[in-house]
């Protein structure tokens, strides 16, 4: 062999193989079990902000990375059927939405490692031991505080003082929803506002509430944490709007979708961080080492636009409190 030639190969015996390269040599499978449309605005925005995250840490679909989705509207059936199609497939590791399609997968499989996020009560519900042991195959992030419902009266009352009566929109089959309504009460009493709990069911009969509702004066609306209300979002904004009842709402997205104003955890960077425990464990840790996280990152976003078509004032108290003010 030629020295040059013989030199050559061993530069290139020397030459530090990639950071990745041994990843590189094993597609990972993720599959992904969300809660609403593919094409949702909100449902990009939290996928953008997960494959941002995994992609600094070294993951790049189509070279290292496969991602498989399932989309189910808050059809539990088909969440089962979804989870069952993507447990075939193989998949490592399981990304979760909510509590209704946590359920439907246990009751498929309770092996395949998961991080799930905007779960209720995972320990209630069985999903892990403890936050801080999980134990089992799950781990990822709660969606919310209880006490956020007194949180959520409170801000109405400051936005529009004339509110004396306030409609709860619920879902009674949303895990968080006695806790939340708990926290509504105790604090409803303290204000001197009434509640009234209205049900999401089918559209006439729902928007038949709304209607019955808004023929007394004075009233105001608080929508729960809930799949369902995500799902039918344009409906309660367009009822809201019809007639005129100022609303909070629990996470931005409504406030994009035209909605007065809303206070809730910040679910896009619940997203990033549920990147981070996805890519721990594909690299060998086990989510019953790691620990469930609560919100800590809360954030208010106010519609300006929606307030003036009610002719509402916005305190500047509450404006200074905002994170995003849409003109």
């Amino acid at each position: 062999m030629k020295r040059r030639t013989f030199m050559g190969l061993l530069a290139a015996a020397a030459w530090p193989r990639p950071v990745h390269a041994e990843q590189s040599e094993r597609v990972r499978r993720i599959g992904v079990l969300l809660n609403l449309a593919a094409d949702d605005p909100e449902s990009r925005a939290r996928l953008a902000a997960f494959l941002q995250v995994l992609k600094g840490a070294g993951w790049s679909e189509g070279r290292n990375l496969r991602l498989d989705y399932r989309w189910g509207l808050g059809d539990l059936d088909q969440h089962r059927k979804n989870a069952a199609e993507l447990i075939a497939l193989g998949v490592d590791v399981l990304l979760v939405h909510g509590s209704g399609i946590m359920r439907q997968l246990t009751r498929v499989s309770r092996k395949v490692p998961v991080v799930f996020v905007s779960v209720a009560d995972p320990v209630a519900m069985g999903f892990v031991a403890s936050l801080a042991r999980p134990g089992g195959n799950a781990t990822g992030f709660t969606s919310i505080e209880y006490a956020i419902g007194g949180k959520w009266l409170e801000l109405l009352k400051q936005m529009a003082p004339r509110v004396t009566r306030v409609a709860v929109i619920r879902d009674v089959e949303a895990v968080s929803v006695a806790g939340q309504i708990g926290a509504l009460q105790a604090v409803a009493n303290v204000l001197g506002v009434e509640l009234s709990l209205i049900d999401l069911r089918e559209s006439a009969e729902f928007e038949g509430a709304i209607a019955a509702f808004a023929r007394q004066p004075n009233g105001g609306m608080v929508v729960t944490t809930t799949a369902l209300a995500q799902i039918h979002r344009a409906q309660i904004i367009g009822l809201a709007a019809k007639h005129r009842l100022p609303t909070i709402y629990p996470y931005r997205v409504f406030a994009q979708a035209g909605g007065l104003f809303t206070y809730g955890p910040d679910t896009i960077d619940q997203y990033r961080q549920a990147a981070t425990y996805v890519d721990r464990i594909l690299r060998g840790a086990k989510p019953a080492d790691l620990p469930v996280r609560q919100p800590t990152k809360f954030e208010m976003v106010i519609n300006l636009k929606t307030a003036k078509a009610l002719a509402l004032e916005v305190p500047t108290s509450v404006l200074a409190s905002a994170d995003e003010v849409i003109e």
